[in-house]
């Protein structure tokens, strides 16, 4: 029974047609994935906590908290994880008003995060969390200020 089984599916494999190979030179591969990476770039402007205002470029897709940390304005050791069950608020970061109408409303978690670890101080309607505002290309000049680091931030 199993022999007959295997010469089935021998026969219905010979019957396929052929599979035509197309062979990737490193160039072309190059060219077309740049491509697509050039396409998901994302400009925006970050006011650092001395209050200058630096360019920070993220793919589209990728979350805020990436770009501000490729860029050095968060320090990757103080934020875990991007998950927002293990989050502490320390990407936490102020968005422009004008932009502010462009993203989601936070999510109930993110509204919980914040709130759980403002310490006290009333919650600014800017206020979002880095990990979870995820960059588009709609978002191509937002502007964000990113707050000194809390004390118990600090690593």
């Amino acid at each position: 029974m199993a022999i007959s089984t295997i010469q089935k599916f021998t026969s219905q494999i010979h019957r396929l047609p052929p599979v035509s190979c197309h062979i990737l030179t490193r160039s072309s591969a190059t060219l077309s994935s740049s491509k697509k990476v050039a396409d998901r770039i994302v400009k925006l402007f970050a006011i650092d906590p001395e209050g200058q205002k630096r360019e920070v470029v993220g793919l589209a897709g990728h979350s805020l908290l990436r770009a501000l940390t490729n860029s050095g304005l968060i320090d990757p050791a103080s934020h875990r994880l991007e998950e927002i069950d293990a989050c502490s608020a320390e990407c936490e970061v102020n968005i422009a008003q004008e932009w502010l109408e462009k993203l989601p409303p936070r999510t109930y978690d993110e509204e919980y995060v914040l709130v759980r670890n403002s310490r006290g101080r009333i919650l600014n309607k800017h206020s979002r969390l880095g990990c979870q505002v995820v960059l588009t290309p709609q978002l191509q000049g937002m502007v964000v200020a990113v707050p000194e680091p809390k004390p118990w931030d600090i690593p």
